[in-house]
């Protein structure tokens, strides 16, 4: 017996979460130096903003570097 199609996740589950647990605030914070693990609290950290990347968007065209202009007006 199959699934109905309504019942199937399709990655649903893997999206970008916008809350992170205590041991991911405290690693972030100390890779950015505002928390010390030896001395600070745990407890009464201090928010911590999560950047959502854009999915989708089109990325910039390069602007040829000079060598490549000079091969191509050289031919």
């Amino acid at each position: 017996m199959s699934l109905d199609r309504t019942l199937k996740l399709d990655g649903g589950l893997t999206g970008s979460r916008s809350v992170l647990s205590r041991a991911e605030r405290i690693a972030r914070l100390a890779e950015e130096g505002k928390f010390d693990p030896e001395k600070d609290n745990p407890l009464g950290l201090p928010k911590v903003k999560v950047r959502h990347s854009r999915a989708g968007t089109k990325a910039k065209k390069e602007v040829a570097t000079e060598d490549e202009a000079d091969a191509t007006a050289a031919e």
